[in-house]
Formats: structure tokens, sequence, C-alpha cells
């Protein structure tokens, strides 16, 4: 089985495809569900098709999945120049007035139905396949029974199912409660996720149901007070409901015995931890149930999706109605946040010129102290006591150690406790011996870190570029 990533910018992408994604989805300017999502624009095509060659075989899956105005595919005529620079493998596709466009001016790429589409019997699939698509994304409703009767009736064509993340209360997608509410439309990826609000039932419990059902029941968020949204309530549902997450890691089996091609993840808005953590995972469980390692092997990687920010799980509408109506409340959490990703290593010259660079620094700011008045230079060391950060403190040379570039993405104190994540390494631990942070630039070593610092990773651990740096989450 294909295992499918999602990627909201190229960075994602590169994660997706390093920790075992055997393809990833993308969205584009104005054409995606999810333009909040960074998405690939101007001329990002270029490093995609970097990292195509550097990754051979990864496929690209592209998402144009909205509903289309006339205006819309005024849009997309206009950009079929800039689509065609991009070396994509498949179009998700929702609105079947684009498919003769795509059909003529990509007829190298495979056409795949959008779970946009609802797509969810054996006579759909055989209508869609009629009309030239080579695999559908089934709607989540679908159960693992009703996918093996779709596969037995159409045993040509590929199906790919969601196995993890966030699902809306639609289940496929077509909801209209944030257009309603807020006037921002999710077919238009604007979604404002307002089924994951906090609400008040503004109503005496005693009389709820009958008020419920009489239509007059309003909602309140607690941090919008006097603005009310009407509710009805049914025999066996409440119109505003926060579904749980999807999680079918332990279930793959059954997948594949249903006739299962591609296993897609949900998550283009979600973060580098998120996608390398679910992707790597996911393929651990794969390469066993494969055989190319055993069950043994696999399960630490499998229990770390517990370390990445989800809600309470389910296995949605594979064995059970029951399973997907149960809902969740409250916001994803995790232990451990991200706090930096590493870039190449530095030569051995490269970091040698940076090392001496910080002892010359340091020798001529000791020089200069010297050669100052008495009152001067202690001046100077009272303010450098006084404002630590404006002190000098070389990085020195260790035996054993490498340079490697940090991208930092939080802040982070130097001597915290540090976890080396990366595609093949469960995690290793990084105690404040175990490495030091360096200005590149000037060779100082760093107290702390941030996103807005120059800074590079100095460690006896052996990393490799693509490896996550994460510190627990206080």
């Amino acid at each position: 089985m294909e295992l499918l990533s999602p990627a909201g910018n190229v960075e994602k992408l590169e994660y997706a495809y390093a920790y075992g994604a055997d393809a990833a989805y993308i969205g584009l300017k104005k054409f995606s569900l999810r333009v909040k999502a960074d998405n690939f624009y101007e001329d990002e095509y270029k490093k995609v098709c970097e990292l195509k060659k550097k990754y051979p075989g990864r496929r690209l899956h592209c998402a144009l999945n909205i509903s289309f105005h006339n205006r819309d595919i005024d849009n997309l005529l206009a950009n079929l120049d800039y689509f065609k620079q991009y070396p994509i493998d498949a179009f998700i596709i929702q609105d079947l007035g684009i498919v003769p466009i795509m059909q003529k001016n990509f007829p190298n790429a495979e056409l795949h139905v959008s779970t946009q589409a609802s797509c969810m019997n054996r006579e759909a699939v055989k209508m869609y396949k009629s009309l030239g698509f080579s695999r559908v994304v089934l709607g989540r409703e679908c159960s693992l029974r009703e996918i093996r009767e779709i596969k037995d009736a159409v045993p040509d064509i590929e199906i790919e199912t969601f196995v993890h993340g966030a699902m809306c209360i639609a289940y496929s997608g077509r909801c209209l409660m944030s257009a309603y509410l807020t006037g921002r439309s999710a077919q238009a990826g604007l979604c404002t996720h307002t089924c994951r609000w906090d609400y008040d039932v503004l109503a005496d419990p005693a009389k709820a149901k009958a008020v419920a059902e009489s239509g007059a029941m309003v909602l309140q968020e607690k941090s919008r007070p006097g603005e009310y949204f009407p509710v009805y309530e049914g025999d066996d549902f409440t119109a505003v409901l926060s579904s749980k997450d999807l999680n079918m890691i332990r279930h793959l089996d059954d997948l594949k015995k249903a006739g299962v091609d591609s296993l897609k993840i949900e998550g283009r808005m979600k973060s580098i931890y998120y996608v390398a953590m679910v992707t790597r995972a996911y393929r651990k469980a794969l390469d066993a149930l494969d055989g190319k390692i055993t069950s043994g092997e696999a399960e630490p990687f499998i229990e770390t999706l517990d370390e990445v920010p989800h809600r309470e799980s389910t296995t949605g509408f594979y064995y059970s109605r029951t399973d997907a109506d149960k809902t969740t409340s409250g916001e994803s959490t995790s232990e451990r946040k991200l706090a930096g990703t590493v870039g190449r290593a530095f030569a051995t010259d490269e970091a040698a010129r940076i090392f001496d660079l910080a002892e010359k620094t340091y020798s001529d700011r000791q020089a200069e102290l010297a050669g100052m008045h008495p009152a001067a230079r202690e001046a100077a060391l009272k303010d450098e006591e006084a404002h630590p950060e404006k002190r000098f403190v070389p990085a020195k040379f260790k035996e054993g150690w490498k340079l490697y570039l940090l991208n930092p993405m939080n802040k982070v104190d130097s001597g915290e406790e540090l976890e080396a994540i990366s595609p093949d390494v469960l995690c290793e631990k990084l105690s404040g011996g175990d490495y030091d942070f360096v200005n590149p630039r000037t060779g100082a070593l760093r107290d702390w870190i941030n996103p807005d610092h120059d800074c590079a990773i100095y460690t006896k651990a052996d990393l490799i570029e693509g490896t996550l740096i994460r510190i627990k989450n206080e």
C-alpha cells in the first residue's frame, strides 16, 4: 500500500518524503480547500523539481478540490502554464467541470476523485472510472465491508482512504457551518473550524430536550458573549459536534485485506513535526506489515504517535458508525514541541575557521580591555556582568564533535535537555553537556536561541540533515 502524506509547503514536502512517504499531496494557491496552509506559489516549482530528483520514485499529488465558480474556472485557465511547471503525477478533483480541462492540458497526469465528492458506492466508482479517473478517495463514511465490495466490483481502479488525522463533522468535508456562522466557507478553503468551538447551551436543563427539538435552542461560544447561534437537535444528533481524530495505525492489515491501495494522512495545515512523526510511524507500521522489519522493531515508532498533537482517537466508520459518532472537545495536545530542525554539517575546515574566528575575536577583546583606562575597563566589565548577552564567549574545538546548522523554531535555553528525532532514530537525548549552541557567523556561544537567531549546534551526537530537535512542552 502507498503511504500518502500531507505537505502544506516545500519544507513539509521534503520532510514527508524524508520520513517515509511514498507520495505527498500539496495544494496550489486559490484552488485548494486548505488555503490557510502555506500552499505553493511563485517559483517554488523549482524546489519541488529538485526534491523529486532527490527522492526518485516519490509521487506528487495536487489538490484542486474546491467547488469551482465561473470565476474560478477562468482563474484556473489563466494559471495552467504555471501548473505545468510542477512535476505533478496526479490531480485530486471533486468538480467534474474541470475534468476535460485537466485531461487536455495534463494528458500524463492521473485524475483522482476527491473525498469531497462523497463517492461511497460501486456504481459511482464505475462512473468515475468511465470518465477517466484512475483512483477514488472514498468518502470517510465507507466501512471496510463496503470498501471490499467496491474493490471486488471495480478491481482495476485504485482505492485511497484516510487513515489518520482530524475529521470534519461533515465527514466527507461538505460542511456549511463555517460559512453560516462566520461567512468563511469551507468549500473555498476558509474553514474556521466552528465545530471545534466551545459552546454553552442556553436552556433550562429540565426543558433542554423539548427546547432543542422545537428549534428555539441557541448556542453562545465562550469567547463571543452575546453572539447567539441557533441549534436544532433531533432524536439522535445535535447539529454542532466536534469529531474525534482518526487513527487506524493498528488496523493496516484490515485495510489491506479490504483492497485499499493508498493510505492518506490528513494534515496540510499541520506542522513539520506532525508530518514527520506521523509519516514515520505509519512507514514503520507498513514496513512491519510487509515483512521488511519485525513488529517489535516497528512498535516503539508506532507508540510515538502519542507524542504528536492529537485529540481522542477513533476508527471512524471502518468498523461501526457508533465509533464515528462519538465526539470530543478541546484542543490537540502534546508533551513535546519542536525546537528546531538540523541542516547540513559544516565541513571540517569550515568549522575550524569559525573556531579560529571566535578565538581571535575573544583575544582582540581581551587586548582591548587590557589597553583601557582602569575606570573604563571596570565600567565595561560591569556592563557585561549586567548584560550577559554582550559578553563574548568563544566556542572551542572539541575532539569528536561536529557542527551542524540549526533552524530554531522556538525559544530554547542552552543546557535544556534536547531530543533528536530522525527517520530511523527513535529518540536520542542530548543533555546540557552534550551540545553547545553557536553563532556560525562569529563563533560565539549562545545562552539561548529563538527563530530570529543564526544558529548552529555543536555536538558529539551523529546527526543527519533533517533531524528534528524537540523539547518538553511546558
